[in-house]
């Protein structure tokens, strides 16, 4: 059979604000009657950073005679979790640290959006996850005495941050990796691209966000060794696609955050939350004409003792907060774009002379190269830095499980909405969070395991009518005017008339795409300029519908914060 896929019907949960006009987004038709690869899977893990990792772990450990699948669209290693340079923040010293201050902190830096109760959970299940990943072989920093070494960050009130040098991340990554190697139930599938979810939409069944219970029964996947469109079939799926950084121009994301998992489960029509709290990280190295990924200067260095100047030479930040240069994040950011607009110039600089040199070199060795590949000795010059897109608050919104709107569908990491950032991430909490709510998603799911069966007649992709695509300029320049689009427009400041500009110009180059993904054969590259419009529509979405300034969100149309603490559910 063939399911005609609707088309232009609106679901706006919100009246009487204008937004983007893009329409639900239509599918392509399947046909039962094509052969293709089946896989089946008992849990299907979409993401190798250390949510999806750490899920799967704890599967593996729980249920030896079950599959545990992971696939990743790139190499194993390629994550936003690798690139995370500062560290995770958790509470170990009871004697100058607690809980409640932990909570206080993360609470302070969301600006009224955070769930309590989440955040709770979140700090006190923390250390427990910590232990694990150590356990599991993450080395963290030790003193001469064999104690942790303790960093402290923007929004911090203690030194609690755990970290390997100036790459935890990478660290955290080679040991999950390594130990995801020592099980055999556990299948890892590299150069793999999820094109959409399953769900009864594809068995012909009309689903709208109003539809109770929609199912997910697995994935369709662009196998990119074969070129062929793959169809596993899972109990379990747990979405941990990571970021949406490289809808932005620049970013300290991997090129690989495309925001995949967030626009399938909007296609899917899960609920998403609060996009519009894209969080710009204060100081990425500045390189003249760089587009796509900057390297990243971490939090820590300021919380070592660095400075922000101006090209005055003046310490700004001191005008701005009485935390000077350790404000949270979203006031740094938008304490450098005003400089920067004043001056008219398009970096600050970041002064470190002041901090010893040999604990520089011991604590930030990747940052000292980096900085004297471009020419700049740190202890004797200053590193030009400006904000780049980081990280998206808001994402998939879940329950206190991790379970998203759609059945038997888990979201976890930076693409999910789990309640703990609300407004603004405190910085450090990222990598705790992906661990705290991996292990969730577990516990829920091994609740649920032996109670899902598999929905087998699922039809298979039909590429029938579909050519290769002749000019690839016409994706490569699409995004391309997408990230200037979301730049210019929905960036650090923000205001109506930029939005309803983005909002127009998205509409279009909505239109543009779907027309090639419905009459050519599908590539990462359109996937994922299709899902980056996506939630560069989103983003949009849930701006236009903020009528106050919060947060990560900044309106100079509503400069004041206004009597709407809620959150933004599409």
């Amino acid at each position: 059979f063939f399911f005609q896929a609707e088309d232009g019907i609106r679901d706006d949960l919100v009246t009487g604000v204008q937004t983007c006009a893009l329409p639900i987004f239509p599918t392509r038709a399947f046909s039962s009657f094509t052969f293709l690869i089946m896989q089946q899977t008992d849990f299907l893990v979409i993401g190798s950073g250390i949510a999806g990792l750490s899920f799967a772990i704890k599967c593996a450990e729980e249920f030896p005679d079950r599959k545990i699948l992971v696939i990743t669209k790139a190499t194993a290693d390629e994550t936003n979790t690798k690139y995370a340079q500062g560290g995770i923040a958790v509470v170990s010293d009871p004697e100058t640290d607690s809980f409640e201050k932990h909570v206080d902190d993360t609470l302070i830096a969301g600006d009224g959006l955070c769930n309590e109760a989440i955040v709770r959970k979140l700090v006190e299940e923390g250390p427990a996850r910590v232990e694990e990943i150590i356990e599991w072989g993450a080395r963290f920093d030790k003193d001469d005495q064999g104690t942790y070494k303790k960093g402290k960050e923007g929004g911090h009130s203690a030194h609690r941050i755990l970290h390997h040098k100036d790459v935890t991340g990478q660290e955290m990554e080679r040991a999950l990796l390594q130990a995801v190697a020592s099980f055999s139930n556990i299948q890892l599938i590299k150069h793999c691209f999820v094109v959409d979810l399953i769900t009864q939409h594809h068995r012909g069944f009309l689903i709208t966000k109003s539809t109770p219970d929609i199912i997910c029964y697995g994935v369709y996947v662009l196998n990119r060794e074969t070129n062929t469109i793959d169809k596993i079939l899972s109990r379990v799926t747990v979405l941990a696609t990571g970021g949406v950084g490289q809808v932005y121009r620049a970013t300290t994301n991997p090129v690989i955050a495309t925001g995949d998992g967030v626009a399938m489960a909007y296609r899917a029509k899960g609920r998403i939350e609060n996009m519009e709290f894209i969080q710009f990280h204060p100081t990425a190295l500045y390189e003249p004409g760089l587009r796509g990924q900057a390297f990243l200067i971490t939090e820590a260095v300021r919380g070592e003792g660095a400075k922000l100047r101006n090209h005055q030479g003046d310490d700004f930040m001191r005008h701005y907060d009485t935390r000077k240069d350790l404000a949270p994040r979203d006031i740094v950011a938008r304490a450098i774009d005003s400089e920067m607009k004043k001056s008219g110039t398009e970096h600050v600089w970041l002064d470190c002379r002041s901090i010893d040199q040999k604990r520089f070199r011991e604590h930030f060795p990747n940052i000292y190269e980096k900085c004297l590949s471009i020419g700049v000795n740190i202890h004797q010059q200053l590193i030009p830095v400006a904000p780049a897109a980081h990280y998206s608050c808001g994402g998939i919104k879940t329950n206190e499980w991790g379970a998203t709107s759609i059945v038997n569908l888990y979201a976890c990491g930076e693409c999910a909405s789990t309640g703990v950032h609300g407004a603004n991430r405190l910085a450090s909490n990222s990598l705790l969070e992906a661990m705290v709510f991996a292990h969730r998603c577990f516990v829920d799911a091994k609740s649920k395991i032996a109670h899902i069966d598999f929905q087998l007649d699922i039809p298979d992709w039909n590429a029938k009518g579909t050519t290769e695509p002749r000019e690839m300029i016409l994706i490569t320049q699409s995004l391309k005017e997408l990230q200037q689009i979301m730049s210019d427009y929905v960036g650090i400041v923000r205001n109506d008339i930029r939005l309803q500009r983005a909002s127009r110009r998205l509409d279009l180059l909505f239109e543009e795409t779907e027309q090639l993904y419905q009459s050519t054969t599908v590539s990462p590259q359109l996937l994922e300029l299709r899902n980056m419009i996506t939630i560069g529509y989103l983003i949009v979405k849930c701006a236009s519908f903020r009528k106050e300034s919060r947060g990560l969100h900044y309106n100079t149309d509503y400069a004041t914060k206004q009597p709407m603490a809620q959150n933004i559910v599409l």
